[in-house]
């Protein structure tokens, strides 16, 4: 029997993890042979490739010295805690990846603090130990104490640790001696990872992620954790609410590469994918038919933040995207929360309008844009937080933020968070910049960072994870400047624009259509103000000299989604659709 190794890949955003992946198929040759080399394998997703970051985790195996290794990536970011949560549940040990220069990072954590609850030892690999001032024993000694804080026990912080770099494609014990390659991980992950168990007895396979094929239906993902798995038998289905099902294992798969390979049986310990299971919930045991024996459900992190999710009413409904129903939204958000655990999607008394819930402001934009992408067109409200009863006082979620800046710009960026109720715990330099750590209620966060942005010239590095509950802190100073709204229907034109100039700053350009209610810029004054931005020029047939000098208009703002989401107010919607974003007031 194959020995089995599961290690979870554990790494903040931009740490180099599917870059060291990559790496470790080549090294394995794993790789299809019809693939080019060169390119990321595992961020598959266009929105994973654009963001850089892991949002769905993926399962890699490669065999090395006869030993099978399931490689299996995380989403680095706190908001897909669901994803987090059980993923994890897959593994016998952690790989933690961390950048020689910034060390560990507060999402890096969030992570961690839930592998090392789960018990499972860690391997420390220091990656990118070639740029310029980076420093690697110092990151080391953070690494250490950031576990010792985790309340890691004695066996965990004796833990292995590499140094090397991904990109180069070598690894090592000692930093100051590089390899030629990345056998030296690989070795350590055989040596520390224990083996996966061979436990004998009834089946019990919990399903932690799923997968969709047009041809096969639905298909489960899931580690065998006891007995074997056989094709064609009937197994029992047990669910959230404690009723059991006949099923039936129609097909079978392990995964070898980056692809799958059909088998007759798997063995507890791996990784495999069943197919003839329709009717699953992510956290089911598919178990034994005469003896089922559920196995623990995975525990989910409670959503934070709370849209408002409607059809697209505007006068420009149903122009741009193939899906503009309320049929069509409520079938998509549903089919959302089957893979995607800390969702939650919740139908209000108005047929077309739907709350849906998330674990933070990320997690919701990605959902969104991947709608939109889908052809989707519809409209979002301004996020709000989730606030609690907790002994008859109100609490709401608070984050940990932890902010990097230049020396200059420190005093801009705590007087920005102060002012939103934030809190200073830390303040330390890090190389040539100043490290700030805050706990901040969730709702400060909402419109933060393009404060940030803007005061420190676009220098700031922000992250944020959930801390916990804490007693609501009070009003928090809301954006200042009304809005700049459209009071026609038509196209905007230079003259009306440059005319309008000392009244704020535009969202659209000459050209753009717009319609009556739009949101079209900001205002320099708090309140709103209704703006004509069709109107043309009288035309005579007098020409004064100068009166006919080309206007000079400031270029338009643009937006990102989580920008746009975070700027609109509680009177305004985001309409979204596979082309444009539009903000426009609640008519």
């Amino acid at each position: 029997m194959q020995s089995i190794r599961n290690i979870a890949i554990i790494a903040h955003v931009d740490h180099g993890k599917t870059t060291l992946v990559d790496k470790i198929i080549h090294e394995c040759e794993a790789l299809d042979p019809r693939k080019e080399l060169g390119e990321l394998i595992l961020d598959s997703n266009d929105l994973e490739r654009e963001r850089g970051i892991t949002i769905l985790s993926k399962n890699v195996s490669v065999n090395y010295k006869d030993v099978k290794i399931n490689l299996i990536d995380t989403p680095g970011h706190a908001d897909f805690g669901g994803e987090v949560e059980r993923v994890l549940k897959m593994a016998d040990g952690v790989l933690l990846l961390v950048d020689a220069f910034e060390g560990p990072m507060p999402q890096t954590r969030f992570v961690l603090s839930k592998a090392i609850e789960l018990g499972l030892k860690p391997i420390v690999v220091i990656n990118k130990v070639d740029k310029p001032n980076c420093r690697p024993d110092e990151v080391h000694e953070a690494v250490f104490d950031l576990m010792f804080h985790l309340e890691a026990s004695e066996e965990q912080l004796d833990f292995e640790t590499l140094y090397g770099s991904s990109k180069q494609g070598w690894m090592s014990k000692d930093w100051h001696k590089p390899t030629d390659n990345i056998r030296p991980l690989l070795d350590t992950i055989i040596e520390v990872v224990p083996e996966a168990p061979y436990r004998e007895g009834n089946l019990q396979m919990q399903i932690t992620s799923l997968d969709y094929s047009n041809f096969l239906g639905r298909i489960a993902i899931g580690r065998v954790y006891r007995g074997d798995i056989e094709l064609g038998k009937d197994y029992a289905l047990c669910k959230r609410d404690g009723s059991v099902k006949k099923v039936r294992a129609k097909e079978l798969y392990v995964f070898i590469g980056l692809s799958r390979e059909k088998v007759k049986k798997v063995r507890s310990g791996d990784l495999c994918a069943v197919v003839g299971i329709e009717d699953f919930d992510i956290g089911d045991t598919l178990a034994d038919f005469d003896n089922p024996e559920p196995l623990p459900r995975i525990k989910i992190d409670e959503p934070t933040i709370s849209m408002l999710f409607t059809i697209n009413n505007s006068p420009f409904y149903g122009k741009e995207g193939k899906f503009v129903t309320s049929r069509h939204l409520r079938d998509r958000l549903f089919k959302e929360t089957e893979k995607n655990l800390a969702l939650r999607v919740e139908e209000t008394a108005s047929e077309d309008k739907f709350m849906v819930y998330g674990r933070g402001i990320l997690h919701l934009s990605v959902l969104i844009e991947t709608m939109r992408r889908e052809g989707y067109e519809f409209q979002v409200g301004r996020p709000q937080v989730i606030i609690k009863e907790i002994g008859g006082r109100k609490h709401e979620p608070s984050e940990h933020l932890v902010i990097d800046v230049p020396e200059v710009s420190e005093g801009k960026v705590i007087e920005l968070v102060t002012q939103r109720k934030g809190q200073l715990q830390v303040m330390e330099p890090k190389g040539d910049l100043k490290h700030l750590e805050f706990v901040i209620p969730s709702r400060g966060l909402i419109g933060l960072r393009n404060l940030l942005l803007t005061a420190t010239a676009g220098e700031a590095i922000m992250s944020h994870r959930f801390k916990s509950y804490e007693p609501f802190a009070g009003d928090i100073p809301a954006r200042s400047r009304g809005s700049l709204v459209s009071m026609e229907n038509g196209t905007a034109l230079t003259y009306a624009i440059d005319r309008l100039q000392d009244r704020g700053r535009f969202f659209i350009e000459a050209g753009d259509p717009v319609y009556k209610g739009m949101v079209i810029g900001e205002h320099t004054r708090e309140k709103d103000l209704e703006v004509n931005v069709v109107k043309g020029k009288k035309l005579t047939n007098i020409r004064a000299a100068g009166s006919d000098d080309a206007a000079r208009i400031v270029p338009k703002i643009v937006f990102s989604l989580e920008e746009a989401m975070e700027f609109i107010k509680e009177d305004e919607y985001l309409e979204v659709t596979p082309e444009n974003l539009r903000m426009r007031k609640i008519s």
